[in-house]
């Protein structure tokens, strides 16, 4: 079967566009396997009845590997640890084989990249600002909260998230028409200070306590784990874990305050 049947039989909005330019060369000989990461093949080239919401997960892995390969070199190195952090999500998930294809999946991106960028050093960065855009034509904005949130995951897991790094998640966040408030808000989800608490509900100290409980229900509202549920239990168990991340942000701020 051949590549571009299996990317438009399963693969969602990623047929065309940017991304549908990268999956040509990024996922290579595994667009022929009948049972890769991304799902079985279909016949006919189109997405079946049926199987949207398997389209539209695939489709939402595939840009979180994208992303992802930015995120990763954004300080010039690939970190082990980074690396981990993806193949631990990937094994709990999909198991050792999905391990394999989605490492090789982003080695084949870091060489896209440096091939790309041997003829124009802003190639890759501006096919990112371009499938981000396709991003967030295509998956729901709660869909793109989700995906924003792994890529800080990514980048937080050897401990520590350096200026660059900052810098490209913000980059990535508006180029798929998030916010960089958004950005601090899940680097701070982890932390147990008052400050990093303001940060995660997205507003500052002196706001009135109204403001304080209008800016959880916000909060609430949108990351809520069922509106990604059409992801796959493994995408809303990580949206159920940030979840628990903001409820506790705004138990800190309402204790402080005294608020019932």
């Amino acid at each position: 079967m051949g590549a571009g049947k299996w990317i438009g039989g399963i693969l969602g909005f990623m047929t065309m566009g940017p991304l549908g330019a990268l999956a040509g060369f990024a996922l290579g000989s595994l667009l022929d396997g009948n049972n890769g990461l991304f799902g079985n093949t279909y016949e006919k080239g189109q997405v079946e009845a049926g199987n949207y919401d398997e389209g539209q997960r695939n489709s939402f892995l595939f840009s979180m590997l994208v992303m992802a390969s930015y995120i990763i070199r954004a300080d010039g190195r690939i970190m082990h640890s980074e690396m981990e952090y993806v193949r631990q999500f990937l094994r709990m998930n999909f198991g050792e084989e999905a391990v394999i294809q989605g490492e090789q999946i982003l080695l084949n991106l870091f060489e896209q990249r440096k091939q790309m960028e041997r003829q124009n050093p802003m190639a890759f960065k501006n096919t990112i600002h371009e499938c981000g855009a396709q991003i967030a034509a295509n998956l729901p904005y709660e869909q793109r909260l989700q995906l924003l949130d792994f890529l800080v995951n990514i980048a937080k897991s050897d401990g520590s998230v350096c200026s660059e790094e900052i810098a490209a998640l913000k980059e990535v966040a508006q180029c798929m028409e998030l916010s960089p408030k958004e950005v601090e808000s899940m680097l701070n989800l982890s932390g147990n200070s008052l400050e990093e608490a303001y940060k995660v509900l997205e507003i500052d100290p002196s706001a009135t306590n109204e403001e304080v409980r209008t800016a959880y229900r916000r909060l609430a509202l949108k990351h809520h784990p069922d509106r990604v549920a059409t992801l796959g239990e493994d995408v809303k168990k990580a949206a159920e874990e940030k979840f628990q991340q903001i409820n506790n942000a705004k138990e800190r701020i309402y204790k402080a305050r005294g608020i019932k």
